[in-house]
């Protein structure tokens, strides 16, 4: 997902599709979904039936649009989704792809058709049966343009026809993409080879709804989910809109049963008030307010966990001077990243030069900078000498008027870009100028860059992980032709675009390599060379910082900030130590 730099909102990978799921970032950061403490500590007494509830709040809302796995897009109301419907696969708390209502899957030899295996007496909470025509119809409904899904077109976009039922020239995938063998077996059938199919069906556009309750409240259903609906580890018990909304154990879940009895999710509008609820103990969960951070992260409480999630600056390659490698490279040597993370951000962020995150599968822990050390705290000296080759190249005496454009709404990006702004003009003797626009305006601008020598000559975004496969970090942004390549890497006139475009065949082959040490093997060489053109400026990975009730144990971090469905079988409350 695409957002400012700790952006308040974010975006799905085409923004011009997809301003619905244009969200509170606050509320990304503060959800908490998946904040865990890792191991379960020894001599804790589990607390009886009646206290095993557990309090989520949900910040930064004041009720939920949608909880139709086909249209959510805040990731607060997803959190809710997740605990109520399951799709054929999901993520483990290793961010590894596991059976879900699948009991097993087998690709074919060309690697188009995936044939699924149900799980024997699969059940909707209300105790119907579910099978695989239950699948097809799900998955189907969620691409009809009918539904008017944002998440469908981009993570069933794998599918075999699915650009024809989107444009309304077909008027189902069901025995086209989609076929029912039998009530157990359902196979898919791609369009190309993609190693990275299962990950995108994790997404919950791919979960499984159940078909009475939608045909009885038609685009209504999620407000009536009390009445079963999913087949996930929990079910609606109440619903108070605005207020909050409770969940109680799914009786005919497939796996292991949760041992809470009741999670409950009340709604706060301000961070602040949470955090108040949680100092008195009215919920379980809070996020770390900046200014406090100094001060909890010496509690016993205290969380950090860092996520699937870049922060970035990036430049066109269509604009003067950034069509210059060397005057590219040349700003992004410039930066103290280790300065702007401590001084701006009061170390709740990692400095990095990584494109691909750490904790992602691929994660090349032997990256570079452009300069070819792992060096975080800037190369001015380097900097400067690259700055006067690409000047000489360019047949420059100085460098032309240069803009950064970023969005408003929070202090600390404007104190990233006022240091930011320090950094160019003391060690490059640069004269940026910065142009704050709402985000929004940012998007829209950002989006009108691509293919335009006349577009933004440099801005700040983020990348949050989608699903976690490389492909999601690298072909999908910087791939020939993807809505996300903006900055317009491999699609120039500079001198080195040819390499660009190899790097962007390199990108194609990765994607369809089965095999997978070959596969991640290729996005690593190709991240290294896109850092080294400095298609993004990465700056720092983003961490999730918060505070948890230490009664509540069996939870495990992960950098997704998920809980997945299996995992609530382990999650209790403990009355105390013995």
């Amino acid at each position: 997902m695409m957002s400012q730099i700790d952006p308040q909102k974010k975006r799905t990978r085409r923004p011009q599709r997809s301003l619905a799921a244009v969200v509170s970032l606050l509320a990304l950061m503060l959800t908490l979904a998946a904040c865990q403490i890792g191991n379960q500590q020894p001599h804790l007494v589990k607390a009886p039936a009646s206290k095993q509830v557990y309090r989520e709040p949900q910040i930064g809302l004041a009720d939920y649009t949608t909880l139709d796995p086909a249209l959510v897009t805040d990731p607060s109301a997803i959190r809710a989704v997740e605990l109520v419907f399951t799709g054929l696969v999901q993520l483990d708390d290793q961010l590894q792809v596991r059976p879900q209502l699948a009991s097993s899957w087998t690709v074919s030899s060309d690697g188009l058709s995936w044939t699924f295996h149900l799980k024997p007496n699969l059940r909707f909470s209300d105790g119907t049966p579910l099978t695989a025509q239950d699948v097809a119809y799900s998955l189907d409904r969620a691409l009809q343009p009918s539904t008017r899904s944002t998440t469908a077109p981009l993570y069933l976009a794998l599918l075999r026809d699915a650009d024809k039922l989107l444009a309304g020239t077909i008027p189902t995938l069901i025995n086209d993409s989609i076929l029912v063998r039998d009530k157990q077996t359902l196979v898919l059938i791609t369009r190309q080879k993609a190693p990275y199919f299962l990950a995108m069906l994790t997404n919950p556009c791919s979960f499984v709804v159940e078909r009475s309750l939608v045909e009885k409240y038609h685009g209504d259903f999620s407000d009536h989910l009390t009445e079963g609906g999913g087949a996930g580890p929990f079910k609606v018990a109440r619903y108070v809109h605005g207020q909050e909304i409770d969940f109680v154990p799914n009786t005919y879940y497939y796996g292991a049963k949760p041992q809470l009895s009741r999670i409950v999710f009340p709604f706060y509008r301000q961070a602040s008030d949470a955090y108040h609820a949680y100092q008195s103990g009215q919920v379980d969960l809070t996020s770390v307010p900046l200014a406090s951070y100094a001060s909890d992260k010496k509690r016993p409480d205290f969380h950090q966990v860092p996520q699937l999630w870049i922060n970035y600056y990036t430049m066109n390659y269509l604009v003067k001077p950034f069509d210059n490698i060397h005057i590219r490279q040349a700003f992004a040597l410039a930066i103290n990243k280790v300065t702007i993370a401590e001084q701006v951000w009061k170390g709740t962020v990692q400095p990095t030069n990584h494109i691909v995150p750490q904790g992602m599968p691929g994660y090349n822990a032997s990256l570079t900078g452009p300069d070819g050390t792992q060096n975080l705290t800037g190369n001015p000296a380097k900097a400067r000498q690259l700055l006067a080759q690409g000047l000489q190249e360019e047949h420059l005496s100085s460098l032309p008027p240069i803009k950064l454009t970023y969005a408003t709404g929070l202090s600390t990006l404007d104190q990233e870009a006022k240091a930011l702004i320090a950094m160019w003009q003391q060690n490059l003797g640069a004269t940026v100028t910065p142009d704050p626009v709402d985000y929004n305006t940012l998007l829209t601008r950002v989006t009108a860059a691509t293919n335009n020598p006349n577009g933004l000559q440099m801005w700040g975004l983020a990348w949050v992980a989608e699903y976690p496969d490389p492909q999601d970090w690298l072909s999908a942004q910087f791939g020939q032709g993807v809505p996300n390549n903006n900055m317009n890497y491999g699609q120039n006139v500079s001198n080195d675009a040819a390499m660009q475009q190899l790097v962007q065949k390199q990108l194609q082959e990765a994607d369809s390599t089965l095999d997978t040490a070959t596969r991640l093997r290729l996005y690593q060489q190709a991240e290294q060379q896109l850092v080294n053109d400095v298609a993004w400026l990465p700056l720092e990975q983003v961490d999730m910082v918060f505070l948890r009730n230490p009664l509540i144990v069996g939870f495990k971090d992960n950098g997704m900030n998920l809980v997945p469905p299996d995992d609530w079988a382990n999650i209790y409350v403990v009355e105390s130590q013995s």
